[in-house]
């Protein structure tokens, strides 16, 4: 197995044994429950804002694992073992994140479908957020472990994670909730551009981390 897949494929055992997998998808239902409850029972209206309220809280539930994903690596010592082996940091970070999203992205996407059935969303529209968020969490998953490269040593690290990270989701936010084919292309690029420009962000936080 190369350097990366390990490192990809930790991510992922990581992911699913210590809650980084259920507490994001509990929260991510948990709040597309609530908001039913906030807007009231007009089905027209949940239906028209269902793939925004879906977006809203995939993008809180990133949140959550952002404190875990960096931080404990740098402080354990693991990430310096990886550099001794020769692994750029760049590329640390790059199978971070594919070990992210694969034990984050299919998981929600997943969950949608319950989601949906809360929000009283019609199949196309289902069918329709689901691809939004294939193509977007990847991006969602990058932004999550370059936030935590940043934020890693900081006291209130969590606090500043969402500071941090919000603000550079909403292109993520505006455009998957968007409708058209335009959207959809709008989304990919900017999906695209995070998981391209986040490892080597993720990385120069790592190398100064460890200085």
């Amino acid at each position: 197995m190369s350097a990366f897949a390990a490192i990809a494929w930790r991510e992922v055992r990581r992911a699913w044994t210590s809650g980084g997998v259920l507490l994001p998808v509990a929260f991510f239902l948990l709040v597309t429950i609530l908001f039913p409850f906030a807007v009231g029972p007009d089905g027209a209206l949940l239906g028209r804002i269902a793939g925004g309220v879906v977006w809203s809280a995939a993008l809180l539930a990133a949140l959550l694992p952002v404190e875990r994903l960096v931080g404990p690596d740098l402080e354990a010592g693991v990430v310096d073992q990886w550099v001794v082996r020769g692994i750029a940091d760049p590329l640390i970070a790059l199978a971070k994140i594919a070990g992210h999203w694969l034990g984050f992205g299919p998981p929600l996407i997943a969950a949608t479908v319950i989601a949906a059935g809360l929000l009283g969303m019609s199949g196309e529209q289902l069918g329709r957020t689901a691809l939004a968020l294939a193509i977007g969490t990847p991006g969602l998953a990058a932004l999550a472990v370059a936030t935590s490269a940043l934020t890693a040593g900081l006291r209130g690290a969590g606090a500043i994670a969402g500071l941090v990270m919000l603000p550079l989701a909403l292109p993520l936010l505006i455009f998957g909730a968007g409708e058209g084919p335009g959207a959809v292309k709008l989304l990919g690029a900017v999906s695209l551009l995070l998981v391209a420009g986040a490892p080597f962000v993720a990385g120069a936080a790592m190398k100064v981390g460890r200085e």
